[in-house]
């Protein structure tokens, strides 16, 4: 199949030209004006010296120009690069030299963090700056002005379906790490392959993909940022079935607005992270009602965190006709799905081991149904290519049995008797925290730094409504005596907000292993304690 997600997104646009695809605020575009606004700033890039395989940075919150950016991206067979608006100078620096950068576009709230790390991208051939009414300086050239002044019309070559996808998600040591897929995996991987109604009836030649189109689409809200992978992949699915997708603006959590968005736009599927997004979104129902305006309202899927029992029964209490889809899914993968099992319709869902999923053994081989063996969950199939530049975790993430690559995303699993995958959680030390992964040892090495601070371990415990929080348990130095505020104040030069610790618990001593490594059980005990 010789396309790439540009290729089908014109299909799309050519077949319902007139019809809603975007909207974002008071802007809202039809498939054939968001068509024009790409090839306009696709044009303004290749003009700058953009082409295939280059990297993109998208330092954008939520609006129009996010996607505009990624299609122009794909129509020059380039490569958008997510950026987490959330990280500060230090971090932005490394993941604009880790993906090698040669342009970026941002939205001015976010200019003075960008400029700080401006001279990482070392051939920067294009810098633009979205105004987004703030009263920060400009540090590229107006994106509006390089639209206006930009053709319209598309000058092109052919794609391939070899094109490269990114979404740049954080590493083992805590360090941003770019996974790379071709178009058409991630096509099929993680939007739809084309079934609007994600049935499985997938196209199996690109030309059909028109007479999939719906009349009218489904309408689709992504509350999580378009800078996960999550609110990508729906955005995308929305778009390859002639769906309108609706964002809130800026990227913003408010759950009042999120439901106003829901009733005015006649909104289908809502998609969230976890119970950190439902129940708030539950709450404001309970205080302020509003539930008659959302009968259009037909599905709601979390991605990124799994939702509790208590709230899917709170959703199917207020929503007796929704439909619940609590899928797994991970940047190393694509989406897996899940269904609860038929004895605990709210308990968390499960996979079905088949020919693409299964879970590995320390040899590499399938565990036994019901052996009570514990192993790593692997996705084969369509699978991604590689992480950008780190060819050792490639290795060890990326593996081939008997021919076959497999994905090994890093969650412990067993398989029962009756064939069903339980995920018992990341190997590695990654707190899911809201959504956002943190990885304890990058936390670690900056609270190590707080010169109060004798020995500290970063773990992760229960949260009602974050699923898990960070958590500090730290030694201080002799006659030294350190605050969870001073903790929080170090830290925040280098961490992204959601990063530093919620709690802090002082202890005498940190155990660690012989080897020198924490002992993150016993830290994560004495959290729990305190």
């Amino acid at each position: 199949m010789e396309f790439n997600l540009a290729d089908l997104f014109e299909s799309v646009a050519a077949t319902v030209p007139e019809a809603d695809a975007l909207v974002a605020g008071d802007r809202r575009l039809t498939y054939r004006a968001l068509d024009d606004r790409t090839n306009r700033l696709a044009n303004h890039l290749a003009a700058a010296g953009v082409g295939r395989d280059d990297f993109v940075g998208l330092h954008l919150s939520n609006g129009t120009e996010y996607i505009e950016a990624m299609l122009a991206c794909f129509k020059l067979r380039a490569v958008p690069v997510n950026i987490n608006w959330r990280y500060v100078s230090a971090e932005l620096r490394y993941l604009y030299e880790d993906a090698g950068l040669v342009g970026l576009i941002v939205h001015r709230r976010f200019g003075e963090a960008a400029g700080g790390a401006l001279d990482a991208i070392a051939d920067a051939r294009v810098v633009l700056d979205v105004d987004d009414g703030t009263d920060a300086p400009p540090i590229g050239e107006d994106y509006e002005a390089a639209l206006a002044s930009s053709s319209v019309e598309p000058s092109f070559g052919p794609r391939s379906a070899d094109d490269l996808y990114c979404v740049y998600t954080g590493g083992t040591t805590g360090m941003p790490k770019g996974v790379l897929w071709r178009h058409e995996d991630i096509f099929f991987a993680a939007m739809g392959g084309g079934d609007p109604m994600q049935f499985g009836n997938v196209i199996a030649e690109p030309g059909e993909l028109a007479d999939r189109v719906l009349s009218p689409g489904l309408v689709e809200l992504p509350v999580p940022p378009l800078m996960h992978a999550s609110a990508q992949w729906l955005a995308f699915h929305t778009f390859f079935g002639g769906g309108k997708l609706v964002l809130s603006p800026g990227g913003k959590f408010d759950p009042a607005a999120i439901w106003r968005l829901v009733a005015d736009e006649g909104v289908n599927i809502l998609v969230i992270v976890g119970d950190a997004m439902a129940r708030p979104l539950l709450d404001h129902l309970d205080e302020f009602g509003g539930d008659d305006e959302l009968s259009s309202l037909m599905a709601l899927g979390s991605g990124g965190a799994i939702l509790s029992p208590s709230t899917k029964s709170r959703l199917r209490g207020r929503f007796k006709d929704l439909v619940i889809v609590d899928a797994f899914g991970a940047s190393e993968t694509g989406q897996l799905g899940g269904k609860p099992p038929e004895a605990d319709p709210f308990g968390a869902p499960r996979l079905t081991a088949d020919e693409h999923t299964t879970v590995f053994d320390d040899e590499f081989r399938p565990v036994q149904p019901g052996s009570g063996v514990i192993g790593l969950l692997a996705r084969g199939g369509r699978v991604p290519l590689r992480y950008h530049g780190d060819p050792a975790k490639t290795a060890a993430t990326f593996v081939e049995v008997d021919g076959v690559r497999w994905s090994l995303p890093g969650d412990e699993a067993t398989i029962a008797s009756d064939g069903t995958i339980e995920l018992l959680g990341r190997s590695a030390q990654c707190i899911n925290t809201g959504g956002e992964k943190v990885y304890a040892e990058e936390v670690e090495t900056v609270l190590l730094g707080h010169p109060d601070i004798e020995d500290v371990v970063v773990v992760g415990v229960p949260d009602d409504r974050w699923g898990h929080r960070v958590v500090a348990v730290a030694s201080e130095r002799a006659g030294r005596s350190v605050s969870l505020d001073d903790l929080r104040r170090h830290g925040q030069a280098d961490l992204a907000s959601y990063k530093l610790p919620r709690d802090l618990v002082v202890v005498d001593e940190i155990v660690r292993q012989p080897s020198g490594k924490p002992d993150y059980r016993w830290a994560v005990g004495v959290a729990e304690e305190n």
